[in-house]
C-alpha cells in the first residue's frame, strides 16, 4: 500500500461514523471495528437509562453520571469473578480504583437507554485492570469507553493485599473464556 493509499484510507475512516482501532505496521494497516463482534459477548454489567436531572445546561448527560453508571458497573462486574459485597464486608477487604480513564464517543440525552459491557484486561497479585463499554440500547452505538486500574486491598491495615488463589483462578477463567479483541 503507497503512502497516499494509506493517508486516503485514514482520512476516510476519520470522516465515518465507524468507531475503529488502527494499528499500523510495516508491512500492512489493520482497521478493526469498536463495539461490534466480539464486543457483544462480553457480559452486561449495568443497565439503565438517561434521567433529565442527569443532564447539563446543553442537554446532554453530564459527566458525573457517565462516572456513576461505570462505577455501577464495576460492582456487578467485580460480583462476576466473585469480589461480592459478603466477601468484602466478611473478609474485611475492600477495592479502591488507581486509575480512571474515560473516553467519550457521543452525546446521550434524557431518555436514551444504555448498557455496560465489560472486559476483564489483567487481574494478578493485588491489581486488576478492567475496561468498560457504554452502548446506546436504542440504537447499539458506542457512546463511552472506561478503563480501570484498581486494587484488592485490607480495609483494616488500609493497605493492598493480594486476590486469593480463586479469584486469580477465576478471572483466569473470565480471560480465557472472553472473545479476542
Amino acid at each position: 500500500m503507497t503512502p497516499l493509499s494509506v493517508r486516503s484510507v485514514l482520512c476516510s475512516l476519520v470522516n465515518s461514523s465507524i468507531d475503529v482501532y488502527v494499528n499500523v505496521n510495516f508491512d500492512y494497516i489493520a482497521i478493526l471495528p469498536i463495539g461490534r463482534g466480539a464486543v457483544d459477548e462480553l457480559p452486561v454489567t449495568y443497565r439503565g437509562c438517561v434521567y433529565p436531572w442527569e443532564c447539563d445546561h446543553i442537554g446532554h448527560m453530564n459527566v458525573r453520571w457517565y462516572v456513576g453508571k461505570f462505577d455501577e458497573a464495576s460492582w456487578n462486574f467485580f460480583n462476576t469473578l466473585g469480589i461480592t459485597p459478603s466477601f468484602l464486608r466478611d473478609s474485611g477487604r475492600g477495592m479502591a480504583a488507581l486509575d480512571q480513564r474515560l473516553s467519550y464517543k457521543q452525546e446521550l440525552h434524557p431518555g436514551d437507554v444504555v448498557f455496560v459491557r465489560s472486559r476483564l484486561d489483567s487481574l494478578d497479585g493485588k491489581k486488576i485492570r478492567f475496561t468498560h463499554e457504554m452502548i446506546n440500547g436504542e440504537t447499539d452505538e458506542l457512546v463511552a469507553t472506561c478503563e480501570f486500574l484498581a486494587i484488592h486491598m485490607d480495609t483494616a491495615a488500609r493497605k493492598s493485599i493480594a486476590f486469593s488463589e480463586e479469584i486469580v483462578a477465576k478471572g483466569k477463567s473470565v480471560i480465557e473464556s472472553q472473545p479476542p479483541i
